[in-house]
């Protein structure tokens, strides 16, 4: 499933084609997908400019002036920059048209979605429960040891807790804590304000790592541009049960919370 990186690389892509262009086509091939595409979206957002392409926590947002189109990849979805006249495949359910390209979206399970909202977004009832974005300066060491505190889950789920901090998903929260050498199941309620500090940093260096390398492609993700990411080849612990520690050599182990797998050195973190 895409995670925070890849939704933000997707951002990264698709807005030079998007920002300030007028609609010109909207196309729904399927509305069967997580939640039905509304029936009249080509007329409430062909002829409408976007505004700008913003994303929150694993939700792309265009804003079209009276309403947001929101945007969800699912598990397997992608955007790709396509040429209008390109013939759409079998999975290729809604294209959005600005002059001679369209916005393609291609998800083989149907657990995307494309939905309108009019208004404020931050009030839509899939975003509003979110809590601080992990790349905003509002996330900080002393608002996760804040929101921590009393909590009797392990730290790894609280840290995937979306009320919590917004769109980290599972891969990059087992990445976050080998490098803040922090065990998966410790209790949230016992990190300290300064390992807090640490996780929080940690969080935001990994998320920034995995922007930069394009993202990990393990099934379905690819680029706005049909390229892979990369991160997946830079792996401390995800994924890699039984496979030598880089830093100490010791075996990684894999344990499941929360019907997730989670994996750690059993040497490097505590």
């Amino acid at each position: 499933m895409p995670e925070l990186p890849e939704v933000e690389i997707t951002r990264r892509g698709i807005e030079p084609h998007l920002a300030r262009r007028t609609i010109t086509a909207v196309v729904v091939r399927n509305r069967a997908l997580r939640w039905p595409v509304p029936r009249n979206l080509a007329a409430r957002l062909e002829g409408r400019e976007i505004r700008a392409v913003g994303r929150r926590a694993k939700y792309l947002l265009l804003d079209c002036g009276t309403g947001t189109l929101i945007l969800h990849l699912g598990m397997s979805g992608s955007l790709r920059i396509v040429p209008r006249d390109e013939r759409p495949g079998p999975h290729d359910h809604f294209d959005l048209g600005v002059g001679d390209v369209s916005v393609r979206l291609r998800d083989p399970r149907r657990f995307g979605a494309v939905l309108w909202t009019e208004g404020d977004p931050a009030r839509h009832r899939l975003l509003a429960h979110l809590g601080v974005e992990p790349l905003s300066g509002a996330f900080t060491g002393g608002v996760l040891h804040a929101a921590t505190r009393g909590r009797r889950a392990a730290i790894k789920l609280a840290l995937m807790d979306h009320r919590l901090v917004a769109g980290v998903g599972n891969i990059y929260a087992n990445e976050s804590l080998f490098r803040a050498g922090i065990h998966p199941r410790t209790p949230a309620r016992r990190v300290s304000a300064a390992r807090c500090e640490r996780l929080a940093a940690e969080v935001r260096a990994t998320l920034e790592d995995a922007i930069a390398a394009g993202g990990s492609t393990l099934r379905d993700f690819v680029q706005s541009d049909g390229s892979p990411g990369y991160f997946q080849q830079h792996y401390h612990v995800y994924d890699r049960a039984g496979e030598a520690c880089r830093a100490c050599g010791r075996p990684i182990r894999r344990v499941v919370q929360g019907q997730r797998s989670s994996f750690f050195c059993p040497s490097c973190q505590s």
